[in-house]
């Protein structure tokens, strides 16, 4: 018997809580990608049964770095509960078993969004935003060995497993957000990976606007208060136990700001 959305959600939850991983192809097959964020929703629903909350969304695969990593050729989109977020320095759940860090610039909204009311685009965009931050993603994939297509990885949330919220961004202008260079380092300062603020989906304001639309097409909107993490703008780097990575956001060596995820 072909089982439904809500019994693949909850294989994918089961094995998030019990820390284990699971193969994506013997789990749930190869949903279309409609399917898949069906299995998402479904996902979200059981995560909010046990009392967690919305608090923003997140954009999968939105710079060229990591499509090539992941084998996937274009963007999706997941939601963030509060169980997800981390201040800087605080350690991943220890049912995160094969974490992986990026860093991206992460907005907050004060007004509301809805592609479906009016046009959304960057302008839009910068107009709803109280402020930037300095973001880790810690993804976690339940599919063993981050082995997945589009729509097996959109089904497991696009792989979110934490975010760490650093400090605020120090622009004085949303439009140069894609000037921002990030750095991605070790803990003794090794580089792991470098990119720039533009690696999301050209702007980050574009992203926050490429979400808006895709949210109207499900009849929903982007709230007051969202947060939304834009986009890995390095490819992502395991976080091995013990271990500690840190994101350096720069613009022209007038400010940085650092925040920093470690592994117990």
């Amino acid at each position: 018997m072909t089982q439904t959305p809500a019994q693949f959600a909850e294989a994918i939850w089961a094995a998030r809580q019990a820390g284990r991983t699971l193969d994506a192809e013997a789990t749930i097959g190869s949903p279309d990608l409609a399917t898949a964020y069906a299995i998402q929703r479904a996902l979200l629903a059981l995560r909010l049964a046990t009392g967690e909350r919305m608090v923003g969304w997140k954009l999968g695969y939105t710079s060229e770095v990591m499509r090539r990593q992941m084998g996937i050729d274009r963007p999706n989109i997941g939601p963030l509960t509060d169980w997800m977020l981390l201040s800087s320095g605080d350690a991943v759940h220890e049912r995160l078993v094969q974490p992986r860090v990026e860093p991206e610039i992460g907005l907050r909204l004060h007004t509301a969004l809805d592609a479906r009311q009016a046009p959304v685009d960057r302008h839009t965009v910068a107009a709803a935003v109280e402020s930037a931050y300095a973001c880790l993603e810690v993804v976690h994939s339940t599919w063993t060995g981050y082995r997945f297509n589009l729509e097996q990885n959109t089904a497991d949330n696009s792989s979110a497993g934490q975010v760490v919220v650093g400090p605020r961004l120090p622009v004085t202008d949303l439009m140069a957000l894609d000037t921002v260079a990030v750095r991605l380092h070790d803990g003794s300062h090794k580089t792991l990976g470098q990119g720039v603020g533009a690696d999301a989906d050209g702007h980050p304001l574009d992203a926050v606007a490429r979400l808006a639309r895709e949210l109207a097409a499900f009849g929903q909107r982007l709230e007051a208060g969202d947060l939304v993490i834009t986009g890995g703008l390095t490819a992502a780097c395991a976080l091995e136990a013990g271990g500690r990575l840190v994101g350096v956001f720069s613009s022209d060596d007038a400010w940085s700001v650092e925040v920093a995820v470690r592994r117990g």
